[in-house]
């Protein structure tokens, strides 16, 4: 594979996970939780209120046992550390996975590329994560913006949760999917005749604090893209049924995928992607080879395959986990901060996402470097792939909007 950087490269795994059911009942205590927003906890008629709670947390030894299986029946992934080519791709995968903040990628190309295999292929590389056990939220035992409303009233009252390690979790959303079933749904039917009113988590709820990966992402119904942009903006998700209200958070990296021969995207779904890749047909004759063999090779024997990129796996796995440590303490210089807000200015880049977004891509690629500093160098790597989405398009304009920006990078650089 080609190398990106200095060490290979390869990216996160993650695999679903059971998710408990939840039961809503009905008190009639008041909300005693501090808010910086509205959470949705409940909607109260009067002074009844309803509340989400788990009904049955696994401990830790159920729910550890519960994953290897499921690594265990999983399909075989084909190692990123074997994917040939399309390095642009594979950085700007990585630097999400290094960085989740930087709000997720973009991949636009020919079909038959190798977008949808290369996403799954981060399955592997992902990195732990802390979880309270049986929280179908993932919540973040330490951070209260990423708890369910459940897990942080027990943490506010001095309650210790159980906390496990699991990978970060990847989730599929298809293009049929129903608005239900990735918001999640209630039953009212039983909240009316039994008091008890059940809700069934969506997949906005699993891909919290992971990755919510759409194929074919230009494609999605317009009804889906309102969903996304509304999580997306705010980091929760709401469900409003029949006058009640539940929201709980949804924050995660947002990786699409398409063939823009397809259609394009709608440019506020666009903006929220923070990194554009595209990805071309591979030319070279020998490369072209050499992916058919890989390709023929992995589907003989996966597990043989799988076996003979172990090594180069481990060692991707572990430059992103120190990347990921060491980010806090990565620094950038005020002048190249100035710098990038200048070519975002001179571009008529709209809003400041753009600039934000290279600050924290150049951050993270220097952080997987193995440096505390960022370089102009780092910059001029990542801010194609931050900016080239953001310009407003001239239909008269023949010239590729990535080197647009590579080009006006040069001129303030210089």
């Amino acid at each position: 594979m080609a190398a990106l950087f200095s060490p290979s490269s390869s990216l996160l795994a993650s695999r679903p996970r059971s998710v408990p059911s939840l039961s809503l009942y009905s008190t009639n205590i008041r909300t005693h939780c501090q808010q910086r927003r509205y959470l949705g906890k409940g909607v109260g008629t009067g002074n009844r209120r309803l509340f989400i709670a788990n009904v049955a947390a696994p401990d830790v030894t159920s729910t550890e046992q519960a994953s290897q299986t499921a690594k265990e029946s999983q399909r075989p992934v084909y190692p990123f550390s074997a994917i040939v080519g399309q390095d642009e791709m594979k950085l700007c995968l990585l630097l999400n996975v290094i960085d989740p903040k930087i709000g997720g990628v973009m991949i636009m190309g020919d079909r038959g590329t190798g977008k949808s295999t290369t996403v799954r292929s981060l399955i592997d590389l992902l990195p732990e994560i802390q979880v309270v056990i049986g929280d179908p939220f993932n919540s973040d035992p330490e951070d209260p913006e990423s708890m369910g409303s459940d897990i942080r009233e027990r943490v506010m009252k001095g309650e210790q949760v159980p906390v496990t390690n699991m990978k970060i979790n990847m989730v599929d959303l298809p293009l049929g999917a129903t608005e239900d079933r990735v918001c999640g749904t209630i039953d009212i039917e039983k909240a009316l005749t039994e008091g008890v009113k059940a809700f069934e988590p969506g997949l906005l709820a699993k891909a919290n604090r992971g990755i919510l990966y759409v194929d074919e992402v230009n494609l999605l119904d317009d009804h889906l893209v309102d969903v996304l942009l509304d999580a997306a903006a705010s980091g929760w998700n709401t469900v409003e049924r029949e006058g009640i209200s539940i929201s709980h958070p949804a924050r995660f990296i947002l990786i699409g995928s398409g063939n823009p021969e397809e259609g394009e995207l709608r440019p506020q779904l666009l903006d929220r992607f923070g990194m554009h890749a595209q990805v071309g047909t591979v030319r070279d004759a020998e490369l072209r080879v050499k992916i058919v063999e890989e390709r023929a090779s992995f589907d003989k024997d996966p597990k043989g395959f799988r076996e003979s990129y172990k090594s180069e796996q481990e060692k991707l796995q572990q430059q992103i986990s120190t990347a990921r440590n060491n980010l806090p303490a990565v620094q950038i210089d005020h002048d190249l901060r100035v710098k990038i807000s200048k070519v975002c200015a001179e571009l008529n880049v709209d809003g400041l996402r753009g600039d934000i977004v290279t600050n924290r891509a150049s951050k993270a690629l220097a952080a997987l470097k193995g440096r505390d500093k960022v370089t102009a160098e780092d910059i001029a790597t990542v801010i194609p792939n931050c900016l080239r989405h953001r310009l407003r398009k001239d239909p008269l304009e023949s010239i590729d909007s990535g080197l647009l920006v590579v080009e006006k990078f040069y001129e303030v650089f210089s």
